[in-house]
């Protein structure tokens, strides 16, 4: 072999190498390049994430936004400030007996399951108008919705008519539907809206329906429970009846028989 032929070799082994430097070198250079970009992207996306997150801890969630209105859409038939004065019966009936309730509260089914009939009998005879003002401090002690979602729903019940209110909210405390305290199963549109389908009224009435999707009536509903924590009432169920308690002989709760309950009212009606 010729000197010069192992010279030549010699060169051209070394433009190999050093052209395969050249192009790990690019390579490198560009996979850096790539992991800087990546990187940068993903630190923007941690960024953007903890803002989002920080903007919507900070953003007022559907209720308070509700509670916090200005522009209140009341049910027909009410009236008061922002429609919370919700009074049903005949205008012959002299008297009215206020009726505070939690839509969530289990002594409040327990009364409407044992008295509610007689009280709808009462009301239908012109024996006394009702007045009812709407709780919804349950949902307080688990961060629930459920009774600020019933109050709305029954807004909508009582914009299609007094009487569908009364059979809503009456379905709403039956042994059927009303859930356990700690089971929040009114604070879904769904399961209030199954509820209303017993209701004859309310099955199938697309207007209500869209109400309560909607939450037409959550603002009002907000409202409504203003008045039931500036009413001084610390429990449900609560009867008054001329501004003073309607409660059982001997006891300062709420009769929860049809007699016990016929004897307070008929001794408040004579008062």
């Amino acid at each position: 072999m010729s000197n010069r032929n192992t010279q030549a070799n010699k060169a051209a082994a070394r433009d190999r190498l050093r052209a395969e430097r050249e192009r790990q070198a690019k390579k490198d250079r560009a996979r850096k390049q790539i992991v800087v970009g990546v990187s940068v992207v993903a630190a923007l996306a941690v960024i953007g994430g903890i803002s989002y997150g920080v903007m919507q801890l900070n953003k007022p969630d559907g209720w308070k936004a509700a509670a916090d209105a200005k522009n209140v859409t009341a049910p027909k038939n009410t009236s008061g400030d922002d429609g919370t004065t919700v009074v049903i019966g005949k205008s012959t009936a002299k008297k009215t007996l206020e009726l505070y309730e939690d839509s969530r509260c289990p002594i409040c089914a327990t009364f409407e399951q044992a008295v509610g009939e007689t009280v709808a009998k009462d009301v239908d005879a012109g024996k006394y108008k009702i007045k009812y003002i709407g709780a919804t401090f349950i949902d307080n002690s688990d961060n629930g919705e459920g009774s600020k979602n019933a109050l709305s729903a029954l807004g909508a019940a009582l914009d299609v008519s007094p009487e569908a209110f009364l059979d809503y909210k009456a379905a709403l405390y039956s042994a059927k539907f009303h859930p356990e305290e700690r089971v929040d199963k009114f604070a879904k549109d769904s399961f209030l809206i199954e509820v209303a389908n017993s209701v004859d009224a309310l099955k199938g009435n697309k207007a209500f329906q869209k109400n309560v999707e909607d939450g037409t009536y959550d603002a009002w509903a907000m409202k409504m429970s203003k008045t039931f924590d500036k009413s001084g009432v610390k429990g449900t169920p609560t009867l008054k009846m001329d501004g003073k308690p309607v409660t059982a002989e001997g006891s300062e709760n709420a009769p929860m028989t049809v007699a016990d309950f016929t004897t307070a009212v008929d001794k408040a009606l004579k008062a």
